[in-house]
């Protein structure tokens, strides 16, 4: 069962078509994204945009969040789990990410891609109302199954990342520790790296004992760490 649920994200279906639709209330605003995989018509990808924790989409599909700093890798790495390069937005310039952004799986799991934290140029009231967002988020969800905290393989954990993993132990939510970026960083120092968040994790309560090293360009870690996730799937 694992294997056909890991085969059936990995496929990678042609984007279709966009919609936007913006409700009266101009401070409320979703995207759609559909996809079709052209081997099985009757599934589609989906992706939702909501700025407000009032307006988080309903469902009661397993959820997996991904948080983590700014230019950390959050798209580029839904983009590589469900193959496809246009999913998610990916952008050069850190802090792009404003709202949290939904990607349905065929109705089979919830990827909830969360704003990063740590960028400069928002302001003091940005940066609080994002962190108030993201904390609902991951205090109220109920759905919530794992949490993936993303990690740049050339920076190692920052005392912020330790702020965010204090939250998830705090509130109970299991979560794995991501390095991503991995091709980017030396070879030795990368091993290193890996070694350290690893020694790291195992003092936290909620983290699962697996570091994950993750490379959206090359492919590396991706097989495995889709396949760890859709262990949650139903």
């Amino acid at each position: 069962v694992l294997a056909k649920i890991s085969a059936w994200i990995s496929c990678r279906p042609a984007l279709s078509s966009g919609v936007v639709v913006e409700s009266l209330a101009s401070r409320s605003q979703y995207s759609v994204a559909r996809s079709m995989n052209p081997s099985r018509t009757s599934e589609r990808a989906k992706s939702t945009s909501s700025p407000f924790a009032q307006a988080v989409p309903a469902s009661d599909l397993p959820e997996i969040a991904l948080v983590g700093r700014s230019n950390v890798g959050k798209s580029s790495l839904v983009n590589a789990l469900v193959g496809q390069k246009a999913l998610a937005r990916v952008s050069a310039a850190p802090g792009r990410t404003r709202q949290i952004n939904f990607f349905d799986l065929g109705s089979r799991l919830m990827l909830a891609d969360l704003p990063g934290y740590g960028f400069a140029r928002a302001s003091k009231g940005e940066r609080a109302g994002l962190a108030r967002l993201t904390k609902s988020y991951l205090r109220g969800r109920a759905q919530l199954r794992r949490v993936c905290l993303l990690v740049d393989t050339r920076l190692g954990l920052k005392e912020s990342d330790r702020a965010t993993m204090k939250i998830l132990d705090e509130a109970g939510l299991s979560y794995v520790l991501v390095l991503t970026k991995w091709d980017a960083a030396a070879e030795a120092i990368a091993r290193a790296r890996r070694a350290g968040v690893a020694a790291e994790a195992v003092r936290h309560v909620a983290a699962f004992p697996r570091v994950f090293a993750t490379s959206a360009h090359e492919g590396h870690g991706i097989p495995e760490l889709r396949a760890h996730l859709a262990a949650l799937a139903r």
